[in-house]
């Protein structure tokens, strides 16, 4: 009994090697498309080998899991947060903060590429990749022409995951530089609220008045939560 129960234990554990070649991510990548496989299965490409008692595919599913299956929380971990997974080394660790900075860059080359602002989409798409991901609050502006094409994208100030502080001073001084004709300010909010806070409020209101003074109007107030966004814009409030 004891022999068959080490058996069918040992057979639980097989590598990937050992699956059928339809399981494996590897295999299964080339035979169709990276559409095809699950995050997991992405990500196991990525961490190679798994340990001992699990595979790489389990591996991954197990991270996945502890981060609520979101992939945004994922991207958020420094190294040192990934090597605390049994199985995962500083190497294997360095692939996937590697990957996923080239896709967070993809994303931000492919929303500069059309530069022109027509909605607060194309807005959230120019700054989620640059504050989806962090970790604390930044705040950004976004310089545009008179034809909404995008001047440059600016950091404004950083804070702590409580929240940041950014001067009106600062952000026109910087779009006046540019030679803006109008600007998008945007920030995060790390705990994935998009709910403003009074001091949003209170600072958007100030730069909406700085705005039509200098003849450099505010057109919209972005704020980025989970890869999703509020507009002031949309919401009538600037």
């Amino acid at each position: 009994m004891d022999h068959y129960y080490k058996t069918a234990v040992n057979s639980k554990l097989s590598t990937i090697k050992e699956w059928a070649e339809d399981d494996r991510p590897r295999e299964k990548l080339m035979a169709k498309t990276p559409k095809a496989l699950t995050n997991a299965e992405l990500l196991a490409i990525l961490i190679g080998s798994g340990t001992k008692n699990e595979s790489a595919v389990d591996l991954a599913k197990k991270i996945l899991a502890s981060l609520d299956n979101h992939l945004s929380h994922l991207a958020k971990l420094s190294l040192k947060e990934l090597v605390r997974f049994k199985g995962i080394g500083h190497a294997k660790a360095i692939n996937i903060i590697a990957a996923l900075e080239l896709g967070r860059r993809r994303r931000l080359s492919e929303a500069l590429d059309q530069k022109k602002i027509m909605s607060s989409k194309d807005a959230f798409e120019i700054v989620a990749p640059i504050l989806n991901d962090q970790t604390y609050e930044e705040f950004w502006c976004i310089t545009l022409n008179r034809s909404n094409h995008v001047i440059k994208t600016i950091p404004v100030s950083e804070g702590s995951i409580a929240g940041t502080v950014a001067d009106p001073k600062k952000i026109f001084k910087l779009a006046l530089e540019d030679n803006a004709s109008s600007i998008i300010i945007a920030h995060n909010h790390p705990s994935g609220s998009l709910k403003p806070s009074s001091s949003d409020l209170k600072l958007t209101e100030k730069c909406k008045e700085a705005g039509k003074f200098l003849e450099l109007p505010v057109i919209d107030h972005i704020i980025i939560g989970n890869d999703k966004y509020f507009s002031f814009a949309d919401e009538g409030l600037i």
